[in-house]
Order: C-alpha cells, then sequence, then structure tokens
C-alpha cells in the first residue's frame, strides 16, 4: 500500500533570513478503477481506504446500491512496468445480475461548473438515479450536537495535522457519535470513503446520520449525501446555489458556515432542534 505522507525540502523565507529544510507533504496518486475488468475512472487520492473509495464512488454514480451488488475488490496484479503491483488499480467485479456501467459514470452526472448545461438538468438527473432519497427521514439533531462536530472531525485528520493538505470527512449519529472519519487530497474522495466504510458495514441507505465535511458545500457533495441516503449535510463553509437547490429537492437538511455555536440552514431546518 502506498504512503500517505512524502519528505521534499522547501526553502522557507521570511524577512531576515532563509532555510532549507524538508516539509512533509501529503501524498498524491492516481487510483484507476475498473469495473469488470474494463477501466472506468481514474481519480487523484491519497492512498488509503481505496476499496472503500471505489465503493463509495460507484453508489453515488448510480452504479450500485448496496454491499450485495459486489462481488470482489482487489488490486490489479503488475500494474507498474516492471511487474509489480502499484496498489493504483482497483478492480470491481459486480454481482451476477448487477449491469456494468454502459459509459464512464462519471459524465453520469452534471457535477462541473464548466460542463455547460444548466442546472434544471442536473437536479433531475440526480432524482432519477437516486434509490435513497432522504426526503422522508424523520431524523432530528440539535444544534449544540452539530456544533460539536467539526472539532471531533478535525480530531480525527492525523494526516491534516502534519500537513495541512487534506479534506476530511466525517459520519455521526443523530446524538453525535462519530460512526467513520477519512481524510483525501480530494474532498470528494475523502466522502466517497466514508459512504463506502458505510456500504462495507451494510449501513446503506445511511438513516439518522449526519455528513460533515470541512469546507464548502458543492452539488457534487449533496449529490453523494442524497445518493446514499443521508438525511443531513453539514459543512464548515458556504454552499453553492445549486447544493441547495438540490438539497431542497430530495429532502435533505443542508447547513453551512457551521463555526462555533453558529450555522446557517438552508432547506429542510425542521430536522434541526434548538
Amino acid at each position: 500500500m502506498g504512503r500517505v505522507t512524502a519528505r521534499r525540502p522547501a526553502h522557507h523565507l521570511t524577512a531576515d533570513h532563509t532555510v532549507t529544510r524538508p516539509e512533509t507533504l501529503v501524498v498524491e496518486e492516481p487510483l484507476e478503477i475498473r469495473v469488470n475488468g474494463s477501466a472506468l475512472t481514474v481519480t487523484m487520492r491519497t492512498p488509503g481506504s481505496d476499496v472503500e473509495l471505489a465503493q463509495g464512488f460507484l453508489l453515488t454514480e448510480g452504479v450500485i446500491s448496496q454491499r450485495d451488488d459486489v462481488a470482489r475488490v482487489q488490486y490489479c496484479r503488475g500494474a507498474g512496468e516492471d511487474g509489480m503491483n502499484t496498489y493504483n488499480v482497483l478492480d470491481v467485479s459486480l454481482a451476477e445480475g448487477v449491469p456494468p456501467p454502459a459509459v464512464d459514470v462519471t459524465r453520469n452526472f452534471y457535477t462541473t461548473s464548466s460542463c455547460g448545461v444548466c442546472g434544471k438538468a442536473s437536479l433531475e438527473a440526480v432524482r432519477l438515479i437516486s434509490r435513497h432519497c432522504p426526503g422522508d427521514d424523520p431524523a432530528t439533531v440539535s444544534s449544540d450536537t452539530l456544533a460539536s462536530m467539526p472539532a471531533q472531525l478535525r480530531n480525527a485528520q492525523k494526516v491534516f495535522a502534519s500537513t495541512g493538505g487534506l479534506h476530511g470527512a466525517a459520519l455521526f449519529s443523530a446524538d453525535g457519535t462519530m460512526l467513520a472519519a477519512r481524510e483525501d487530497i480530494g474532498r470528494h474522495n475523502a466522502v466517497d470513503k466514508v459512504i463506502g466504510w458505510a456500504l462495507e458495514q451494510n449501513r446503506v441507505p445511511l438513516t439518522g446520520t449526519v455528513l460533515l465535511v470541512s469546507g464548502r458545500a458543492s452539488f457534487e457533495l449533496t449529490q453523494k449525501a442524497v445518493m446514499a441516503g443521508i438525511p443531513v449535510l453539514a459543512a464548515v463553509s458556504a454552499p453553492s446555489s445549486l447544493a441547495v437547490d438540490l438539497a431542497g429537492q430530495s429532502g435533505l437538511t443542508l447547513v453551512a458556515f457551521l463555526r462555533g455555536e453558529s450555522m446557517n440552514v438552508y432547506t429542510r431546518p425542521d430536522r434541526i432542534q434548538r
């Protein structure tokens, strides 16, 4: 398995002097995800929890809906030029009767700001393919409980503490108990990892849970929460307009600017108790 940190020299400049010293950096490497032996997509990620990442990605892109849809996940041997395993190619074998994706699933949803597709089409794409829409979830969470979550996530980010270069995502129960936390150089990868963990535990749909992300709430992350059946998505930074639109149409509670005891609740405020 690949390392998650690496050391590189850096020139540290101040007003008075320059010092050359090694710095600890987060590792970024490609992961190719294959389905039934065919290449599907490549994502730049921090090594670790790759099986969770692949399964979470496939679930949030609508390829699978439960753990039983996956027969086997394994690294491809001899992926390197010298025949050695690079641990950067992962093949997911689907269970019998589960149809493989016909196209690159990264185009199933309109998730990039440069794709040129209107917001209405983006929202409709998620609505049509989602199997675990959270709109009917009766879960509630107190504002005090939400306020306690960012500190718990930060304490769980061990690699961030040494590099400052990783995003974090965590799943909580409605009473504030942390269920799983993952780090990655990509925000969407961190979310896929925690959702993949839940899939391994047969906890999807993730009713009665809160997904906390360390950055902003984008359309893509909101999409992933909806696809996993998560009723509450919280972010320490800002949401996008399309994220709010998707949350509203899906019955997802979207909380952003979660800092200290302050927060903005954009959709389904009935789930947040004072």
